[in-house]
């Protein structure tokens, strides 16, 4: 890591923003031979696939499950170390009033689960599986997921909550968006399970920091971009701590709308980009209570992501409601962080952002104190006597995420759809100037940042070979 005045006067590249998207994108710039600086404006680095410390205990701040995929992508844009590192969870838990069952989440056991325990015909599910491995970015976006779920099992909403929930909490998907932001991204789920790194999110950020300093990226922490400069137009630069850094190219991994109407300027966009820039929707944002448990104190092995819920039927807008009644619960053991001997439980919830601005410090700290009360009492069902076991609990918001990580409305899932349009456009409304991170629902999640980073990065490069 370097401070401000140990940087360059000029890089090739200046990446804006730590999350997946642009630790990918500034390694595979780093490994094209391109001068690259890393800023990020917190003091660690990972975006919402951070981590924390406190009282002894880590906390991963992402849910921390992922597509197969991202062993592909590790092993070949990062090292085999950290592709090494990455292993399958077994026990997916649902838990509601219409089912409760244990998945893998394989393509097999879900089957399984689909004809055995829905009464779902083998034929269907194949057909299901068919049309949305043959989804991809270019189709015919009218079709909405909803229509999708009532071609193949009308009138099942007990199914589309099966189908559905675990991808509304890992990238804020609805029933409204159009079909293929769900298919692509349950397709990359149903095939070998739900995955995690094992050793936790601080080991992957701490490893892939480490491989970004071995190919000779310069790492700026406390080190918040104020503005992209621009030259005739294209990118010339980034202001940053009142010091102009020289650069051919600027990639942002910040918020979209962020990126182009503060750090670029509305002033300085055409006039067609700023109006979809301004239209587009910022997605949902998310609650979370971290949960540390007492060092000696031991925990069940009841299941690694356990998908609950109290309300009587899958409901969208019940998932965000301020009266929370869905829950998923991350629980890491010993195992996920081998060396360890401790257990933290994460719950999370998608939020609204309007539900925590504006609040006194009064009512905001009330509304933190009954998110970790309610955690505690539902995870109590999984683990009875838990709550005297925890020494150490914490509530986040999504003004928390705010303040951390500098997205609008603490939007954790990037944009929705209409916002992977603006991200590809930018550089054409601003040459030099690039835009990765979760930009719509299909570019959201860890394997779809990281995906995204490689696509972002090598449109720079061809960029820079051109300039």
């Amino acid at each position: 890591m370097k401070t401000l005045d140990q940087l360059q006067d000029q890089y090739d590249v200046i990446v804006i923003g730590s999350g997946l998207g642009g630790l990918t994108a500034a390694n595979r710039l780093a490994h094209f031979d391109r001068k690259v600086l890393l800023l990020e404006q917190h003091f660690v680095l990972g975006g919402l696939a951070a981590y924390f410390r406190r009282k002894g205990h880590i906390f991963d701040v992402s849910l921390h499950g992922f597509p197969y995929g991202m062993v592909k992508t590790c092993r070949k844009y990062w090292n085999k170390e950290i592709a090494s590192s990455i292993v399958q969870l077994p026990r997916i838990v649902f838990d509601n009033p219409q089912f409760s069952l244990e998945t893998s989440f394989t393509t097999e056991d879900f089957t399984d689960k689909l004809v055995n325990n829905f009464g779902i015909s083998r034929e269907t599910v194949d057909n299901f599986y068919k049309t949305l491995a043959e989804m991809n970015f270019y189709d015919d976006q009218s079709m909405k997921t909803a229509e999708l779920f009532e071609q193949f099992f009308p009138g099942r909403n007990d199914v589309v909550r099966l189908l559905m929930e675990p991808i509304t909490y890992a990238n804020g998907s609805t029933l409204s968006e159009p079909a293929i932001t769900y298919g692509i991204v349950f397709s990359n789920f149903m095939n070998k399970g739900v995955f995690t790194f094992e050793g936790g999110t601080d080991k992957l950020i701490d490893s892939m920091a480490a491989e970004l300093e071995k190919n000779g990226v310069d790492i700026a922490i406390r080190a918040r971009a104020e503005k992209i400069l621009l030259q005739d137009g294209r990118a010339c630069g980034v202001q940053v701590g009142g010091k102009v850094i020289r650069a051919k190219s600027v990639l942002s991994n910040a918020n979209l709308k962020g990126t182009a109407l503060n750090l670029i300027g509305e002033e300085n966009l055409p006039e067609d980009f700023c109006h979809d820039t301004q239209q587009m929707r910022l997605s949902t944002g998310s609650c979370q209570v971290y949960m540390g448990i007492r060092e000696g104190e031991k925990i069940d092995d009841v299941g690694d992501l356990l998908f609950t819920s109290t309300h009587p039927t899958f409901d969208p807008a019940a998932l965000i409601d301020k009266h929370v009644t869905s829950r998923t619960y991350s629980i890491y053991y010993p195992k996920t962080r081998p060396g360890l001997d401790r257990y933290t439980v994460v719950a999370s919830m998608n939020a609204k952002y309007e539900d925590w601005d504006g609040l006194s410090p009064e009512e905001y700290a009330k509304g933190k104190e009954y998110l970790c009360e309610d955690a505690m009492a539902h995870l109590e069902k999984y683990l009875p006597g838990v709550r005297g076991k925890i020494d150490y609990v914490e509530a986040a918001t999504p003004k928390t995420f705010e303040r951390y990580t500098g997205h609008l409305r603490g939007a954790s899932f990037g944009t929705k759809f209409e916002g992977l349009k603006v991200s590809e456009n930018l550089p054409k409304a601003v040459p030099g100037v690039y835009h990765t991170g979760s930009a719509a629902i299909i570019m959201s999640g860890w394997l779809g940042a990281a995906n995204y980073g490689v696509i972002v990065a090598n449109q720079v490069e061809d960029f820079l070979c051109k300039s």
